[in-house]
């Protein structure tokens, strides 16, 4: 009898060991996960703040006045019809990717997100003619220390915040077609409110996209180049997020030239 208790035990012990390094397994996995999704994100935006600098470098001189004059390369960049392309890009880039992300080898995404990150710095670069450097880094700050608040309430709250996401969409379509209103109206106060309503809603999507990536990975039982894909796609996400709430700010925050 007392022999049989004590294989009971070791049996029930075992099976617990089982279960808790089944559980260490996950939480290595989702830490893994999550730190190759904000790596790449970071990546990312790094290729864009350089490329956006040596865009505007390469774009500007200064005139014999002293003044500030556009290269050939920033003629074509900024007041040719090739801004426009430049402009409307990433959004054709995002659609092709994300229609794509299935088929793409885990490297090849990896790639085209980092190539889309420097097609967004030649995009951005404009901002450079815009703003002062000093208002740009200290908004940029601002976002990262906004951004990573809100990603780590996202990832850490219990609460669950899908209900967010239809609303958060719902007014993202809405502020897009404020935006394009108001490039015909040109109204101040309309800019001002897109602006805080912008980064209103794009702070609710880095929580809310902090909390689906880590119940993607909880829920889902990806291979190796599955979760690849699903860490640049994550990626991706998170640095839209991240940058549409920075050029919000921007126009809230920033000193003008």
């Amino acid at each position: 009898m007392q022999i049989n208790d004590q294989n009971r035990f070791a049996q029930a012990a075992a099976a617990s060991g089982t279960r808790a390094r089944s559980q260490a397994e996950i939480d290595q996995g989702l830490r893994a996960f999550m730190l190759g999704v904000y790596n790449n994100m970071v990546l990312g935006l790094a290729i864009t703040g350089l490329v956006a600098l040596g865009t505007y470098m390469l774009s500007t001189t200064t005139a014999p006045d002293g003044s500030l004059a556009l290269t050939a390369l920033g003629a074509a960049v900024y007041t040719s019809p090739l801004r426009w392309v430049l402009m409307l890009s990433p959004l054709a880039f995002i659609f092709f990717f994300s229609f794509k992300i299935e088929s793409l080898q885990p490297r090849t995404a990896l790639v085209m997100f980092f190539a889309f990150a420097a097609l967004m710095g030649i995009s951005l670069s404009s901002i450079f003619l815009v703003f002062t450097g000093q208002s740009i880094v200290q908004v940029f700050f601002i976002t990262a220390a906004a951004f990573g608040s809100l990603s780590l309430y996202g990832y850490t709250t219990t609460r669950s915040l899908s209900g967010m996401g239809t609303f958060l969409f719902m007014g993202l379509i809405g502020l897009i077609l404020a935006m394009i209103v108001n490039i015909f109206l040109a109204s101040s106060a309309l800019g001002f409110a897109v602006s805080v309503i912008g980064v209103l809603i794009f702070a609710g999507l880095t929580a809310w996209d902090t909390q689906r990536l880590k119940e993607m990975y909880l829920f889902n039982n990806f291979d190796t180049a599955t979760a690849t894909k699903a860490s640049v796609m994550g990626a991706l996400s998170l640095y839209l997020n991240f940058i549409n709430m920075f050029q919000f700010l921007l126009m809230l925050l920033g000193d003008r030239e």
